[in-house]
């Protein structure tokens, strides 16, 4: 969809809020104690990620919104595997490091942008009669 602003910040903010729903729906499943971080975490790529991330080939990321997808990922994260006790025996939540640490640095934004090249690859296997490989030729 083409706008007058070329922006795609409102598609992104509903991406975003659909992707809350779904951790919404299932909260029991991901703030369960019987369950392995390593399987919430599965759980999370299966179930919120793709809720997220879809059609996300198209989109052209700026800084505001790269932080916008950011932020959502480390909240959930930080919802799905709760406050870690310090030395001192006070609760706290987790940092942006520790969740990085989690996530392994994959991260929404990298899963994003290996969209966009496997996109681009589908793209130029394309026959060059097809309307998608018209419009990349296209010169104004």
């Amino acid at each position: 969809m083409v706008n007058t602003d070329n922006s795609i910040e409102e598609k992104i903010k509903e991406r975003i809020a659909g992707g809350n729903r779904a951790f919404h729906v299932h909260k029991k499943l991901f703030t369960s104690k019987l369950i392995s971080q390593n399987f919430k975490l599965q759980l999370y790529n299966t179930l919120i990620h793709p809720t997220v991330t879809y059609i996300s080939e198209t989109w052209v990321l700026k800084k505001n919104l790269i932080n916008k997808l950011m932020i959502f990922e480390r909240k959930v994260m930080r919802k799905i595997f709760g406050p870690t006790r310090s030395n001192d025996g006070y609760w706290r939540i987790k940092t942006n490091q520790e969740i990085n640490d989690i996530l392994k640095g994959q991260n929404i934004i990298g899963f994003i942008k290996k969209q966009r090249i496997n996109w681009l690859g589908h793209v130029e296997r394309m026959a060059e009669d097809n309307n998608v490989q018209k419009i990349k030729r296209w010169k104004l």
